[in-house]
């Protein structure tokens, strides 16, 4: 096990108990952290790029002709419809404010989660509620040797998909979820 410097114990501080023991601290690697927006991205520039050259430009170039008092109300539908585009940029935006501080860690009881930007925001998730865990490495983690973790603790979405909790894009995930997973047989037992 890797032990956690002083600083970053720091870090989980504020929610760890007083007799809980981190073992293990880390940061996403950045580039992969940032790429998982990019999908969603591309999906708002591709959506962006049909509003564009299908009425927008039209439009703005004075190819179509709309009828009086129509304009007042293409700006709200048009910036309404440009809905993914914009919720595509600001993700974007949103992994690069987080990144800072997010951070990963399991002790002798949980694993903890700590990300946001406006304010520190923490997650945890005890031993005996994780069901699954498993270890995900894609082709961009592979290039950089880091990996994500993750713990399946039972939520799901409305539509029955499951919502896992992750360490995304950590270095040596193997050796991190094995240590993980020794330390939550040793709980359950």
């Amino acid at each position: 096990m890797i032990v956690p410097d002083g600083h970053t114990l720091q870090l989980f501080e504020a929610v760890r108990d007083r007799d809980e023991q981190i073992f293990w601290t880390g940061k996403p690697a950045f580039l992969p952290f940032i790429l998982r927006g990019v999908p969603f991205l591309l999906l708002g520039l591709v959506w962006g790029a049909m509003d564009y050259f299908g009425f927008i430009g039209p439009l703005l170039r004075g190819e179509g002709r709309a009828p009086t008092g129509f304009m007042g109300f293409v700006v709200p539908f048009v910036l309404l419809h440009l809905f993914p585009l914009w919720l595509g940029v600001l993700n974007m935006a949103r992994l690069f404010l987080v990144y800072g501080n997010t951070r990963y860690a399991y002790t002798n009881r949980r694993l903890m989660m700590r990300s946001g930007f406006w304010g520190i925001d923490f997650k945890t998730i005890d031993y005996d509620k994780i069901q699954e865990m498993e270890v995900d490495v894609d082709p961009i983690e592979k290039m950089l040797s880091v990996g994500t973790i993750q713990a399946f603790s039972g939520s799901a979405t409305s539509r029955g998909t499951r919502l896992c909790d992750e360490f995304v894009a950590i270095p040596s995930p193997y050796e991190v979820f094995k240590n993980i997973k020794e330390v939550s047989v040793n709980i359950k037992t």
